[in-house]
């Protein structure tokens, strides 16, 4: 049974190769195709729009230094949202569940950041290592703990989006399977069920969205310290 909850997570392959590839590229699918003109239709007036929200919001706390990562962190940001949606909908695979594809994204991403200013700034990037007005004794202690704090950042981006998302499939799949198994026994409870898998599938929705937001927003922020 346990076995089962999880097989959710797994990869799926055919003929031995796994279709992961094809679960990344689809959202593609969804955006605007190129043409003469910038609008064609509603739909693509409303995307418009959503993106240039999106891009005021990431590009806020930055300087106009940080604004030439504008076309990155909003595709990023785009990319996400859609396969973390994409992945609510039955009989789909989310790739963001994978851990190692999350890493995949944070890690090179926030080594840009830590090398754009180790190249512009190197003393102050430097010193954030060790905050103004420390005293002497714990010098190399706080330098360990910053520099392991830095370390750990692409980590935690990753685990962080890995674990929520993971977490919200567990909880839709256990209170479906109670759905369904209580119904033929106590329909009335099945359907009190079934009012809190809608509101978790509501919840899980938001969790999605904000999860997505928050992996490049962080991003942005480490961007910040470094420009």
């Amino acid at each position: 049974m346990n076995m089962a909850f999880f097989d959710q997570f797994s990869s799926p392959s055919f003929l031995g190769i796994p279709l992961i590839l094809i679960s990344m590229t689809f959202p593609a699918l969804l955006l605007p195709s190129l043409d003469n003109r910038w609008i064609t239709n509603r739909l693509s007036t409303l995307q418009l729009w959503f993106i240039n929200l999106v891009t005021k919001q990431l590009m806020m706390p930055l300087d106009k230094k940080g604004h030439k990562w504008a076309l990155i962190l909003t595709s990023l940001m785009i990319f996400l949202l859609l396969i973390n949606l994409l992945g609510l909908l039955p009989y789909t695979f989310t790739p963001t569940t994978q851990l190692s594809m999350n890493l995949a994204l944070a890690f090179p991403l926030w080594l840009a950041t830590l090398l754009t200013g180790l190249r512009n700034q190197p003393s102050i990037s430097l010193g954030h290592l060790l905050p103004e007005g420390t005293p002497t004794p714990l010098i190399p202690a706080l330098i360990l703990i910053e520099t392991t704090s830095l370390l750990i950042r692409p980590l935690a981006l990753g685990v962080r989006l890995t674990a929520n998302l993971t977490a919200g499939h567990l909880l839709i799949q256990l209170v479906s399977t109670a759905t369904t198994a209580l119904f033929p026994t106590m329909p009335v409870v099945s359907l009190l069920t079934l009012l809190i898998l809608f509101l978790l599938t509501i919840l899980e929705i938001a969790v999605a969205m904000i999860q997505a937001y928050v992996f490049v927003l962080l991003l942005s922020l480490y961007l910040q310290e470094n420009i």
